[in-house]
């Protein structure tokens, strides 16, 4: 089912290894014939899931901006130019939301230098999380100049730039003048949830929902399925956007002049990065806001025409793999092409080099992502999945069905800072000196539970403690719960979108600890590559869509073909049979503790 790419030969591999049924028949249950009419079902040919190998260069839309830079008469310095291209050096910009890194790549995958900063939050009031503009911008251009100088490298040896960011974290400033008119207001941001619940309570949503699935029963458009079960939160830009609409009297001035702007990180850096020439973002980071209509490929006239949002203040939406526009080169003393925009979840998913459909991979981080290639065809999701664009290479447009655990990294803080261990490194070594967790279930859900549970008033919850639980108890019961809330999404996964699945691939800090990845490998029967790379994902995913965008003029690469040799596999765990058959009883009783969990908080 899978197109023949170096990612499926180990698969077959794999494969060969497991003394089990293949993935492909534990994923749907039924043989490759049932397998391939499920996929067909579901809207996906197999002559959509081959990208044909011209899918995989990339148009310069500024067709002489590399020739320029590569030219005899582009430098004076002819060694050193002709070193560019023998040897070339990409800055890739990673903005989180308590730090921010640069690290430049050469052409193997290998980061030559580093710098990071840590990202002070601002919290003026409670629940309220913002970011300082000009803070952000001079920590920004502070650890670009320090990666170059920790890789020994000069300006004239970068060949490109990609930028990755943190998703939904969002700034408005005048047209006319540059002046921000609120600091940027992070997806942590809670000053909206007010008018999340009255805008989900109302009238006009209920209409809304209820006539999108009329429609959807009617005319079969899976945008209207999607609609039926809308709903606005806090961390999706539309209802912090709209507060600032409401309350910010400069901005709802200018609004009326159509002298506003509106962007995430990565479009207010593109601004400032290219002196105000540039308010661009890419599909990615677009998909993400909850005010682009994935389906439609565009920005949502409905919901801004329900909220009455205006139009006009959105950026133009680019190619996250292409030319962006160069830097001022006042600011490095030289001007460096950004050719690649990318949100964070899809740039390690790009990072991972899942291209093909079938191709799933989980991020744990502070929270887990787990995000499926569903390839050309967008999944809407009753239970609690998000559809959003991948990326857009030329006419590739690839599709993402992602599912959120809340609290991954979280947990194993938390659990540190209550003297369970001393740290998280110790965690797999604890958990295995008790042959089980003795009764113990744990509960996270310190930000709700997520997909397919979907209950934000749900409390964690630690029980079935007795005399004899001793801490290795807690911590083993602790990893348990990450890994059955992992199971009930992937599973989730597998069932909604009636794709085969392929190996999973693992990155982000908490992939380090090895209990938690057999189990989670047990449990949905599937082996796991961990990522020797895991750390960095988002930054060489970021890196390989700015390489491609430059790959012809510059050998950086030229085809993503290249880049599966340049990510690493630290570690497969293989799935034991056996594990599942002793956890079921655990298993079930962790379901009834998620219960008790649940509906706990009201609403006050």
């Amino acid at each position: 089912m899978f197109p023949p790419s170096k990612s499926y030969r180990k698969w077959k591999i794999l494969k060969k290894i497991l003394p089990m049924e293949s993935a492909k028949d534990i994923s749907t249950g039924k043989g490759h014939e049932d397998s391939q009419k499920s996929s067909e079902s579901f809207g996906i040919k197999d002559d959509e899931k081959v990208h044909d190998d011209d899918e995989n260069y990339v148009d310069v839309s500024k067709d002489s901006f590399l020739q320029d830079r590569t030219s005899p008469g582009a430098n004076s310095d002819n060694v050193k130019q002709e070193k560019t291209i023998e040897n070339p050096y990409i800055i890739s910009l990673d903005i989180g939301t308590t730090s921010l890194r640069s690290h430049i790549y050469d052409k193997n995958g290998f980061i030559r230098g580093s710098s990071s900063k840590r990202i002070e939050l601002l919290h003026p009031k409670p629940g309220w999380s913002e970011m300082v503009p000009d803070v952000l911008y001079k920590q920004v251009v502070s650890c670009i100049t320090e990666s170059m100088k920790a890789a020994s490298i000069k300006v004239n040896q970068v060949t490109c730039m990609g930028i990755t960011t943190q998703r939904n974290t969002f700034i408005t400033w005048d047209r006319e003048t540059g002046e921000y008119f609120h600091n940027f207001l992070t997806w942590q941001d809670l000053r909206a949830r007010d008018t999340v619940k009255n805008w989900n309570r109302s009238y006009k949503m209920k209409f809304l929902n209820s006539g999108s699935s009329i429609l959807h029963t009617f005319t079969r458009q899976k945008r209207f399925l999607a609609a039926s079960v809308l709903k606005f939160m806090s961390p999706q830009v539309t209802m912090r956007l709209l507060w600032c609409l409401e309350h910010v009297e400069k901005l709802k001035a200018r609004v009326v002049d159509n002298q506003v702007m509106f962007g995430c990180i990565e479009t207010w850096l593109l601004w400032k990065l290219t002196g105000g020439k540039v308010h661009a973002t890419d599909y990615s980071c677009a998909s993400g806001t909850g005010l682009f209509d994935p389906f439609q490929v565009e920005w949502s006239t409905i919901v801004c025409n329900l909220l009455n949002i205006p139009m006009s203040i959105f950026p133009t939406v680019k190619d996250t793999s292409g030319f962006f526009g160069d830097t001022d080169p006042c600011i490095f003393g030289e001007s460096i092409p950004i050719t690649s925009v990318v949100s964070d979840q899809t740039g390690a998913m790009f990072g991972e080099c899942c291209f093909n459909v079938g191709d799933i991979k989980c991020t744990m981080g502070t929270g887990t992502f787990v995000d499926l290639n569903t390839g050309s065809t967008p999944h809407a999701s009753i239970a609690g999945l998000y559809p959003i664009i991948g990326w857009k290479i030329k006419n590739e447009l690839v599709y993402v069905a992602e599912g959120l655990i809340g609290d991954t990294g979280t947990v194993m803080e938390w659990c540190k800072s209550l003297d369970l261990y001393e740290d998280v490194s110790e965690t797999d070594t604890i958990a295995e000196s008790v042959q089980s967790s003795d009764g113990v279930y744990f509960v996270s859900a310190f930000s709700g539970l997520q997909a397919p549970i979907n209950d934000d008033k749900a409390s964690s919850l630690l029980i079935g403690m007795k005399p004899s639980t001793t801490k290795a108890h807690i911590v083993r019961s602790v990893l348990e719960s990450l890994a059955f809330r992992f199971k009930i999404l992937y599973e989730t996964i597998l069932t909604e979108t009636r794709i085969p699945l392929s190996y999973i691939r693992a990155d982000g800090g908490v992939c380090n600890n090895n209990f938690l990845m057999q189990l989670m490998s047990d449990l949905t029967h599937q082996p796991i590559d961990r990522a020797k790379q895991r750390g960095d994902m988002t930054s060489l995913g970021t890196a390989f869509l700015a390489g491609l965008a430059t790959g012809l003029a510059t050998g950086v690469w030229k085809s993503k073909d290249e880049l599966y040799d340049i990510r690493q596999s630290e570690r497969v765990f293989e799935p034991n049979e056996e594990t599942w058959t002793k956890y079921k009883h655990t298993f079930s009783q962790w379901e009834r503790a998620v219960q008790r969990s649940r509906e706990w908080y009201t609403e006050s």
